[in-house]
Protein backbone atom coordinates (compact mmCIF):
# COMPACT_ATOMS: atom_id res chain seq x y z
CA UNK A 1 0.00 0.00 0.00
CA UNK A 2 1.09 3.42 -0.39
CA UNK A 3 0.96 5.71 2.46
CA UNK A 4 1.61 9.54 3.36
CA UNK A 5 2.57 10.54 6.84
CA UNK A 6 2.17 14.49 7.28
CA UNK A 7 4.74 15.31 9.68
CA UNK A 8 8.44 14.27 10.66
CA UNK A 9 8.64 14.72 14.49
CA UNK A 10 8.74 11.53 16.73
CA UNK A 11 5.30 10.04 15.77
CA UNK A 12 5.77 10.84 12.10
CA UNK A 13 9.01 9.51 11.59
CA UNK A 14 8.48 6.50 13.43
CA UNK A 15 4.93 5.55 12.11
CA UNK A 16 5.90 6.22 8.87
CA UNK A 17 9.14 3.78 8.99
CA UNK A 18 7.81 1.36 10.85
CA UNK A 19 4.97 0.63 7.81
CA UNK A 20 7.78 0.68 5.52
CA UNK A 21 9.97 -1.86 7.35
CA UNK A 22 6.72 -3.99 6.62
CA UNK A 23 6.93 -3.44 3.06
CA UNK A 24 4.77 -0.71 2.67
CA UNK A 25 5.43 2.14 0.04
CA UNK A 26 5.94 5.82 2.49
CA UNK A 27 6.18 9.49 2.16
CA UNK A 28 7.03 11.31 4.81
CA UNK A 29 6.45 14.82 4.18
CA UNK A 30 7.12 18.15 5.96
CA UNK A 31 7.25 21.92 5.49
CA UNK A 32 10.80 22.02 7.12
CA UNK A 33 13.09 21.86 4.24
CA UNK A 34 16.35 21.65 6.13
CA UNK A 35 14.59 18.42 8.31
CA UNK A 36 13.58 17.09 4.68
CA UNK A 37 17.11 17.39 3.48
CA UNK A 38 18.58 15.98 6.69
CA UNK A 39 16.88 12.78 6.64
CA UNK A 40 17.86 12.19 3.05
CA UNK A 41 20.99 12.08 4.21
CA UNK A 42 20.39 9.93 6.91
CA UNK A 43 20.65 12.67 9.76
CA UNK A 44 18.00 11.49 12.03
CA UNK A 45 16.16 14.81 14.13
CA UNK A 46 15.60 12.46 17.49
CA UNK A 47 17.36 9.66 19.32
CA UNK A 48 15.12 6.96 19.53
CA UNK A 49 16.90 3.63 19.61
CA UNK A 50 16.79 1.08 16.57
CA UNK A 51 15.33 4.25 14.63
CA UNK A 52 18.25 5.79 12.74
CA UNK A 53 19.21 1.96 11.65
CA UNK A 54 15.64 1.29 10.27
CA UNK A 55 15.21 4.80 8.39
CA UNK A 56 18.55 4.87 6.49
CA UNK A 57 17.69 0.55 5.76
CA UNK A 58 14.03 1.38 4.04
CA UNK A 59 14.98 4.96 2.73
CA UNK A 60 18.18 2.70 0.58
CA UNK A 61 15.66 0.44 -0.13
CA UNK A 62 13.49 2.52 -1.75
CA UNK A 63 10.53 2.15 0.30
CA UNK A 64 10.36 5.28 2.63
CA UNK A 65 10.84 8.77 0.92
CA UNK A 66 11.33 12.06 2.27
CA UNK A 67 9.73 15.11 0.84
CA UNK A 68 8.23 18.26 0.74
CA UNK A 69 5.75 17.71 -2.06
CA UNK A 70 2.30 17.82 -0.36
CA UNK A 71 0.92 16.56 -4.12
CA UNK A 72 3.17 14.18 -4.89
CA UNK A 73 2.36 12.42 -1.19
CA UNK A 74 -1.41 12.72 -1.16
CA UNK A 75 -2.88 12.21 -4.19
CA UNK A 76 -0.39 8.86 -4.56
CA UNK A 77 -1.76 7.28 -0.84
CA UNK A 78 -4.28 5.86 -0.27
CA UNK A 79 -3.87 6.59 3.65
CA UNK A 80 -2.90 9.97 4.81
CA UNK A 81 -1.63 9.88 8.22
CA UNK A 82 -1.71 13.65 10.46
CA UNK A 83 1.15 13.27 12.66
CA UNK A 84 1.85 17.03 13.52
CA UNK A 85 2.07 18.76 16.62
CA UNK A 86 -0.73 19.62 18.93
CA UNK A 87 1.40 22.18 21.54
CA UNK A 88 -0.43 23.65 24.52
CA UNK A 89 -1.84 26.78 24.11
CA UNK A 90 -1.79 29.74 26.67
CA UNK A 91 -4.77 27.62 28.44
CA UNK A 92 -3.10 24.27 28.34
CA UNK A 93 -5.82 23.00 25.96
CA UNK A 94 -4.50 21.25 22.67
CA UNK A 95 -3.59 24.27 19.74
CA UNK A 96 -5.02 22.28 16.68
CA UNK A 97 -4.09 24.69 14.14
CA UNK A 98 -1.55 22.36 12.37
CA UNK A 99 -3.50 19.64 12.36
CA UNK A 100 -6.36 21.62 10.15
CA UNK A 101 -3.78 23.20 8.34
CA UNK A 102 -2.82 19.67 6.94
CA UNK A 103 -6.85 19.28 6.73
CA UNK A 104 -6.95 22.38 4.59
CA UNK A 105 -3.81 21.19 2.40
CA UNK A 106 -5.26 17.55 2.40
CA UNK A 107 -8.70 19.76 0.87
CA UNK A 108 -6.85 21.56 -1.79
CA UNK A 109 -4.85 17.96 -3.37
CA UNK A 110 -7.32 15.63 -2.99
CA UNK A 111 -8.24 13.52 -6.25
CA UNK A 112 -9.90 10.38 -4.71
CA UNK A 113 -11.01 7.77 -2.32
CA UNK A 114 -8.75 8.71 0.99
CA UNK A 115 -8.21 7.59 4.57
CA UNK A 116 -7.85 10.05 6.23
CA UNK A 117 -5.82 9.24 9.76
CA UNK A 118 -5.63 11.66 12.56
CA UNK A 119 -2.45 10.17 14.80
CA UNK A 120 -1.55 13.47 16.42
CA UNK A 121 -2.99 13.54 19.54
CA UNK A 122 -6.52 15.65 19.73
CA UNK A 123 -9.21 15.93 21.93
CA UNK A 124 -12.74 14.72 21.34
CA UNK A 125 -14.13 16.40 17.97
CA UNK A 126 -11.35 16.61 16.71
CA UNK A 127 -12.27 14.15 13.98
CA UNK A 128 -15.20 16.27 12.92
CA UNK A 129 -13.15 19.67 12.71
CA UNK A 130 -10.93 17.49 10.15
CA UNK A 131 -13.67 17.04 7.75
CA UNK A 132 -15.60 19.74 8.27
CA UNK A 133 -11.94 21.46 6.97
CA UNK A 134 -11.52 19.15 3.68
CA UNK A 135 -15.16 19.67 2.89
CA UNK A 136 -14.73 23.47 2.88
CA UNK A 137 -11.43 23.15 1.02
CA UNK A 138 -13.50 20.78 -1.86
CA UNK A 139 -16.37 22.95 -1.90
CA UNK A 140 -14.15 25.98 -2.70
CA UNK A 141 -12.61 23.83 -5.53
CA UNK A 142 -16.15 23.24 -6.67
CA UNK A 143 -15.31 19.81 -6.85
CA UNK A 144 -18.21 17.34 -6.12
CA UNK A 145 -18.01 13.18 -5.83
CA UNK A 146 -14.57 12.67 -3.85
CA UNK A 147 -15.19 10.29 -1.16
CA UNK A 148 -12.93 10.17 2.03
CA UNK A 149 -13.21 8.90 5.65
CA UNK A 150 -11.68 10.72 8.87
CA UNK A 151 -10.18 8.19 11.26
CA UNK A 152 -8.82 8.24 14.33
CA UNK A 153 -6.33 5.69 15.36
CA UNK A 154 -3.93 7.85 18.63
CA UNK A 155 -0.65 6.32 19.11
CA UNK A 156 0.41 4.38 22.23
CA UNK A 157 4.73 4.90 21.92
CA UNK A 158 6.61 5.26 24.31
CA UNK A 159 9.90 7.15 23.98
CA UNK A 160 12.81 4.97 24.26
CA UNK A 161 10.84 1.63 23.27
CA UNK A 162 8.60 3.65 20.22
CA UNK A 163 9.78 0.63 17.40
CA UNK A 164 8.96 -2.22 19.62
CA UNK A 165 5.83 -0.58 20.77
CA UNK A 166 5.06 -0.22 17.39
CA UNK A 167 5.83 -3.42 15.69
CA UNK A 168 4.58 -5.58 18.44
CA UNK A 169 1.55 -3.23 20.03
CA UNK A 170 -0.16 -4.35 23.21
CA UNK A 171 -3.49 -2.69 21.03
CA UNK A 172 -4.53 -0.84 18.20
CA UNK A 173 -7.46 1.62 18.71
CA UNK A 174 -9.29 2.67 15.28
CA UNK A 175 -11.73 5.09 15.82
CA UNK A 176 -14.45 5.02 12.84
CA UNK A 177 -18.14 4.94 11.87
CA UNK A 178 -17.61 3.14 8.76
CA UNK A 179 -17.55 -0.22 8.61
CA UNK A 180 -15.77 -0.35 4.95
CA UNK A 181 -12.80 1.98 6.46
CA UNK A 182 -12.85 -0.24 9.24
CA UNK A 183 -11.57 -3.19 7.53
CA UNK A 184 -8.52 -0.89 5.72
CA UNK A 185 -7.23 0.01 8.63
CA UNK A 186 -7.61 -4.08 9.83
CA UNK A 187 -5.68 -4.78 6.69
CA UNK A 188 -3.05 -2.08 7.19
CA UNK A 189 -2.21 -3.01 10.60
CA UNK A 190 -2.52 -7.26 9.93
CA UNK A 191 1.43 -7.32 9.92
CA UNK A 192 1.48 -6.03 13.43
CA UNK A 193 -1.15 -7.96 15.25
CA UNK A 194 0.18 -11.21 14.92
CA UNK A 195 0.86 -11.34 18.69
CA UNK A 196 -2.80 -11.73 19.58
CA UNK A 197 -3.09 -8.65 20.32
CA UNK A 198 -6.46 -6.59 19.58
CA UNK A 199 -7.58 -4.42 17.08
CA UNK A 200 -10.25 -2.42 18.87
CA UNK A 201 -12.78 -0.84 16.42
CA UNK A 202 -14.83 2.15 18.23
CA UNK A 203 -16.45 5.42 17.37
CA UNK A 204 -14.79 7.94 16.53
CA UNK A 205 -15.24 10.36 20.10
CA UNK A 206 -14.14 7.03 22.04
CA UNK A 207 -10.97 6.83 20.21
CA UNK A 208 -9.87 10.22 20.66
CA UNK A 209 -10.93 9.94 24.42
CA UNK A 210 -8.82 6.81 24.84
CA UNK A 211 -5.30 8.29 24.46
CA UNK A 212 -5.87 11.32 26.70
CA UNK A 213 -7.93 8.43 29.24
CA UNK A 214 -4.57 6.13 29.14
CA UNK A 215 -1.79 9.17 29.50
CA UNK A 216 -4.25 10.88 32.54
CA UNK A 217 -4.50 7.26 34.21
CA UNK A 218 -0.15 6.73 33.78
CA UNK A 219 0.36 10.26 35.24
CA UNK A 220 -1.97 9.96 38.16
CA UNK A 221 -0.62 6.28 39.44
CA UNK A 222 2.26 8.70 39.28
CA UNK A 223 1.41 11.27 41.39
CA UNK A 224 -0.38 8.61 43.50
CA UNK A 225 2.71 7.27 44.14
CA UNK A 226 4.42 10.58 44.69
CA UNK A 227 2.25 11.69 47.38
CA UNK A 228 2.14 8.57 49.29
CA UNK A 229 6.10 9.09 49.04
CA UNK A 230 5.71 12.31 51.09
CA UNK A 231 3.72 10.62 53.37
CA UNK A 232 6.05 7.58 54.06
CA UNK A 233 8.50 10.49 54.53
CA UNK A 234 6.61 12.18 57.29
CA UNK A 235 5.95 8.72 58.88
CA UNK A 236 8.84 7.07 58.99
CA UNK A 237 7.98 4.10 56.49
CA UNK A 238 9.72 3.26 53.66
CA UNK A 239 7.73 3.36 49.84
CA UNK A 240 9.44 0.69 48.50
CA UNK A 241 8.12 -1.64 50.76
CA UNK A 242 4.89 -0.03 50.22
CA UNK A 243 5.43 -0.30 46.51
CA UNK A 244 5.95 -3.83 46.75
CA UNK A 245 2.93 -4.45 49.24
CA UNK A 246 0.47 -2.40 46.66
CA UNK A 247 2.05 -3.78 43.52
CA UNK A 248 1.69 -7.18 44.36
CA UNK A 249 -2.00 -6.71 44.46
CA UNK A 250 -3.43 -8.01 40.93
CA UNK A 251 -5.71 -5.77 40.23
CA UNK A 252 -2.91 -2.75 40.81
CA UNK A 253 -0.01 -4.33 39.47
CA UNK A 254 3.70 -2.91 39.45
CA UNK A 255 3.94 -0.17 36.21
CA UNK A 256 4.34 3.52 36.94
CA UNK A 257 4.24 2.69 40.88
CA UNK A 258 7.71 4.51 40.95
CA UNK A 259 7.91 7.49 42.99
CA UNK A 260 10.32 9.94 41.65
CA UNK A 261 10.57 14.27 40.82
CA UNK A 262 7.51 14.13 38.91
CA UNK A 263 6.77 12.96 35.05
CA UNK A 264 7.89 14.96 32.49
CA UNK A 265 8.07 14.45 28.48
CA UNK A 266 5.73 15.59 25.57
CA UNK A 267 2.89 13.56 26.68
CA UNK A 268 1.59 13.39 30.18
CA UNK A 269 1.72 17.08 31.37
CA UNK A 270 0.19 17.68 28.06
CA UNK A 271 -2.22 15.15 27.96
CA UNK A 272 -3.34 15.51 31.31
CA UNK A 273 -3.78 19.64 30.81
CA UNK A 274 -5.77 19.06 26.84
CA UNK A 275 -7.88 16.72 29.09
CA UNK A 276 -8.64 18.98 32.06
CA UNK A 277 -9.76 21.84 29.10
CA UNK A 278 -11.70 19.38 27.37
CA UNK A 279 -13.80 18.64 30.40
CA UNK A 280 -13.93 22.62 31.14
CA UNK A 281 -15.77 23.33 27.72
CA UNK A 282 -18.36 20.26 28.60
CA UNK A 283 -18.73 22.13 31.82
CA UNK A 284 -17.34 18.49 33.75
CA UNK A 285 -15.48 18.85 37.13
CA UNK A 286 -11.77 17.32 36.91
CA UNK A 287 -10.98 17.51 40.43
CA UNK A 288 -8.61 13.70 40.23
CA UNK A 289 -6.82 15.14 37.55
CA UNK A 290 -6.51 18.54 38.60
CA UNK A 291 -5.03 16.92 41.68
CA UNK A 292 -2.75 15.22 39.34
CA UNK A 293 -0.91 17.79 38.41
CA UNK A 294 -0.80 19.81 41.79
CA UNK A 295 0.81 16.67 42.80
CA UNK A 296 3.38 16.87 39.87
CA UNK A 297 4.00 20.51 39.34
CA UNK A 298 4.72 20.54 43.80
CA UNK A 299 7.09 17.20 43.05
CA UNK A 300 9.07 18.78 40.56
CA UNK A 301 10.12 21.25 43.27
CA UNK A 302 11.36 18.92 45.49
CA UNK A 303 15.59 18.14 45.13
CA UNK A 304 15.24 22.06 44.70
CA UNK A 305 13.67 22.17 48.43
CA UNK A 306 16.20 19.76 50.23
CA UNK A 307 18.86 21.59 48.45
CA UNK A 308 18.13 25.21 50.00
CA UNK A 309 17.21 23.22 53.11
CA UNK A 310 20.72 22.04 53.17
CA UNK A 311 22.78 24.98 51.89
CA UNK A 312 19.97 27.53 52.27
CA UNK A 313 19.06 30.36 49.47
CA UNK A 314 22.21 31.35 48.45
CA UNK A 315 23.93 28.92 46.47
CA UNK A 316 27.10 31.20 45.01
CA UNK A 317 29.72 29.05 46.83
CA UNK A 318 28.31 25.89 45.36
CA UNK A 319 28.57 23.60 42.13
CA UNK A 320 26.28 20.76 42.33
CA UNK A 321 26.62 17.62 39.29
CA UNK A 322 23.90 16.42 37.20
CA UNK A 323 23.16 13.14 36.37
CA UNK A 324 20.79 12.81 33.69
CA UNK A 325 19.47 15.67 31.53
CA UNK A 326 16.20 13.85 29.54
CA UNK A 327 13.07 13.13 31.22
CA UNK A 328 13.56 9.21 31.18
CA UNK A 329 15.97 7.12 30.27
CA UNK A 330 16.50 6.24 25.96
CA UNK A 331 15.60 9.50 24.98
CA UNK A 332 17.13 13.21 24.68
CA UNK A 333 13.63 15.01 24.91
CA UNK A 334 13.58 17.61 28.02
CA UNK A 335 10.49 19.16 27.28
CA UNK A 336 8.52 19.53 30.56
CA UNK A 337 11.58 17.16 32.30
CA UNK A 338 12.25 17.67 35.74
CA UNK A 339 16.19 18.71 34.92
CA UNK A 340 14.94 22.00 33.28
CA UNK A 341 12.98 23.32 36.32
CA UNK A 342 15.93 22.05 38.80
CA UNK A 343 18.53 24.04 36.77
CA UNK A 344 17.10 27.08 36.23
CA UNK A 345 16.22 26.74 40.33
CA UNK A 346 19.72 26.22 41.08
CA UNK A 347 21.27 28.76 38.66
CA UNK A 348 18.82 31.53 39.90
CA UNK A 349 19.86 31.27 43.56
CA UNK A 350 24.03 31.14 41.90
CA UNK A 351 24.83 27.85 42.43
CA UNK A 352 27.33 26.28 39.22
CA UNK A 353 25.68 22.81 37.24
CA UNK A 354 28.05 20.51 35.94
CA UNK A 355 25.92 18.03 33.59
CA UNK A 356 26.06 14.92 32.05
CA UNK A 357 23.57 12.75 29.87
CA UNK A 358 24.37 10.09 27.40
CA UNK A 359 22.62 11.40 24.59
CA UNK A 360 20.43 14.82 25.30
CA UNK A 361 23.82 17.20 25.98
CA UNK A 362 23.29 18.77 22.35
CA UNK A 363 19.22 18.95 23.66
CA UNK A 364 20.18 20.50 26.63
CA UNK A 365 22.36 23.24 25.08
CA UNK A 366 19.59 24.40 23.14
CA UNK A 367 17.33 24.44 25.75
CA UNK A 368 19.33 26.70 28.15
CA UNK A 369 21.34 28.36 25.53
CA UNK A 370 24.83 29.56 26.21
CA UNK A 371 25.45 29.97 30.01
CA UNK A 372 28.16 30.39 32.10
CA UNK A 373 26.78 28.22 34.90
CA UNK A 374 26.24 25.25 33.21
CA UNK A 375 28.95 23.05 31.53
CA UNK A 376 28.70 19.71 29.73
CA UNK A 377 30.71 16.84 30.18
CA UNK A 378 30.93 13.31 27.96
CA UNK A 379 31.48 11.24 30.76
CA UNK A 380 29.42 11.32 33.93
CA UNK A 381 32.64 10.61 36.79
CA UNK A 382 34.23 14.02 34.87
CA UNK A 383 31.28 16.39 36.08
CA UNK A 384 31.30 15.10 39.87
CA UNK A 385 34.87 16.45 39.90
CA UNK A 386 34.86 19.37 41.75
CA UNK A 387 31.28 19.08 42.93
CA UNK A 388 29.37 19.65 46.38
CA UNK A 389 26.64 17.18 45.74
CA UNK A 390 25.33 14.71 42.97
CA UNK A 391 21.82 15.39 42.07
CA UNK A 392 20.40 12.39 40.30
CA UNK A 393 17.63 12.91 37.79
CA UNK A 394 17.26 10.66 34.87
CA UNK A 395 17.79 6.96 35.96
CA UNK A 396 20.06 5.93 32.87
CA UNK A 397 21.50 2.34 33.02
CA UNK A 398 25.19 3.69 33.38
CA UNK A 399 24.25 5.34 36.57
CA UNK A 400 22.69 2.46 38.37
CA UNK A 401 26.16 0.73 39.61
CA UNK A 402 28.59 3.51 39.76
CA UNK A 403 32.09 2.89 41.44
CA UNK A 404 31.33 4.98 44.84
CA UNK A 405 35.19 5.18 45.98
CA UNK A 406 36.07 6.84 42.91
CA UNK A 407 32.50 9.00 43.18
CA UNK A 408 33.85 10.03 46.74
CA UNK A 409 37.32 10.76 45.57
CA UNK A 410 35.76 13.33 42.81
CA UNK A 411 32.90 15.00 45.02
CA UNK A 412 33.99 18.06 47.00
CA UNK A 413 31.48 16.50 49.69
CA UNK A 414 30.01 12.75 49.57
CA UNK A 415 26.14 13.75 49.32
CA UNK A 416 23.67 12.61 46.63
CA UNK A 417 20.58 13.83 46.18
CA UNK A 418 18.71 10.86 44.59
CA UNK A 419 15.60 11.84 42.45
CA UNK A 420 15.13 8.44 41.52
CA UNK A 421 15.46 5.62 44.30
CA UNK A 422 18.36 4.72 42.30
CA UNK A 423 20.44 3.38 44.67
CA UNK A 424 20.08 1.54 48.24
CA UNK A 425 19.87 3.75 51.55
CA UNK A 426 21.55 1.43 53.99
CA UNK A 427 24.25 0.74 51.51
CA UNK A 428 24.90 4.45 50.57
CA UNK A 429 25.07 5.17 54.14
CA UNK A 430 27.65 2.35 54.80
CA UNK A 431 29.92 3.79 52.16
CA UNK A 432 29.90 7.24 53.52
CA UNK A 433 27.69 9.08 51.97
CA UNK A 434 25.28 11.51 53.48
CA UNK A 435 21.95 10.40 50.70
CA UNK A 436 18.82 11.47 50.09
CA UNK A 437 16.00 9.74 48.18
CA UNK A 438 12.34 9.83 48.42
CA UNK A 439 9.56 8.22 50.42
CA UNK A 440 12.22 5.94 52.65
CA UNK A 441 12.90 8.45 55.60
CA UNK A 442 15.09 6.53 57.26
CA UNK A 443 17.59 7.04 54.58
CA UNK A 444 20.83 8.43 56.33
CA UNK A 445 20.48 6.29 59.50
CA UNK A 446 23.13 3.82 60.48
Amino acid sequence: MDIAVIGTGYVGLVTGTCFAEIGHNVYCVDIDESKINNLNQGIIPIYEPGLEELVRKNYRDGRLKFTTDFEEAIQHSLFVFIAVGTPPGEDGSADLSHVLSVAKQVGAIINGYKVIVNKSTVPVGTAKKVKERIVSELEQRGVEGIEFDVVSNPEFLKEGAAIDDFMKPDRIVIGTDNVRTGELMKELYAPFIRNGHPVIVMDVSSAEITKYAANCMLATRISFMNEIARVCDSAGADIEKVRLGIGSDSRIGMSFLYPGIGYGGSCFPKDVQAMIRTADKLNVETNILNAVELVNKKQKKLLAQWIVEKYGDDLSNYTFAIWGLAFKPKTDDMREAPSVELIQALIERGAKIKAHDPVAIEVAKKTFGPHESISYFENHYDALLGADALLLITEWNNYRSPDYIKMKKLLNNAVIFDGRNQYDPHSMVNNGFEYYCIGRSNHNEQ
